[in-house]
C-alpha cells in the first residue's frame, strides 16, 4: 500500500452512493473542479460528523471557488441515508465501501482491530480539475483531518498564484 504523492492521478473508485446518484464513480464525478475526497470512519464517529457538518456548511464558499466535494465509508446504506439526512449533505456520500480495496489504490489507514468492524482511518484528499492529488491527508486514528477553510484557502492560493 502506497499513499499517494501531490501529482499522482487520484485512483478510479467505483461506490454505491446515496441520494439517487447510483454510483459514486471517483474521481470523474469531481472532474474539472477542484475536488475534495473525503474518506470517513463512520457515521460512529464524532469526528468525522463534525467535518462532514463543516463541509456542508461551507458549501456556498466551496461551489464559489469551484470545488466539489464527495465523501464515503464502510457504512451501510440505511446507516449512510441517515447520516446524510440528519446533517442535510448535499455532496455525493458513497456507502459499503471495501476498506481494504480502497485503501490499497488510496494508501488510507484501515483499523484492524481485533472483534471490531473493519473501517477506514480519516483521509481526505485535494484534486485539480485534472484530478491529480494537490494534498492528501492521512490519520491513523480518530484526529487530523482537511477542514474546509484549510481547502478554501488551498484553492484561493492556487487560483491566484498558478
Amino acid at each position: 500500500m502506497t499513499r499517494l504523492g501531490n501529482g499522482q492521478r487520484f485512483p478510479e473508485l467505483q461506490i454505491p452512493a446515496i441520494g439517487g446518484r447510483g454510483t459514486l464513480s471517483l474521481p470523474d464525478d469531481l472532474a474539472g473542479h477542484f475536488g475534495v475526497v473525503l474518506l470517513y470512519r463512520g457515521s460512529w464517529c464524532p469526528y468525522c460528523n463534525a467535518q462532514l457538518a463543516a463541509f456542508r456548511r461551507a458549501a456556498d464558499t466551496l461551489q464559489w471557488l469551484n470545488v466539489r466535494v464527495a465523501a464515503l465509508s464502510v457504512d451501510d446504506e440505511e446507516t449512510t441515508r441517515a447520516l446524510v439526512a440528519k446533517h442535510r449533505l448535499d455532496f455525493p456520500v458513497g456507502y459499503g465501501a471495501d476498506a481494504g480495496k480502497v485503501a490499497e489504490v488510496t494508501g488510507a489507514y484501515v483499523n484492524d482491530a481485533p472483534g471490531e468492524q473493519r473501517y477506514l482511518q480519516s483521509t481526505g484528499f485535494v484534486l485539480a480539475p485534472d484530478s491529480k492529488v494537490i494534498t492528501a491527508v492521512y490519520s491513523s486514528g480518530a484526529i487530523g483531518r482537511l477542514v474546509p477553510d484549510d481547502v478554501a484557502g488551498l484553492v484561493r492560493y492556487l487560483r491566484d498564484h498558478g
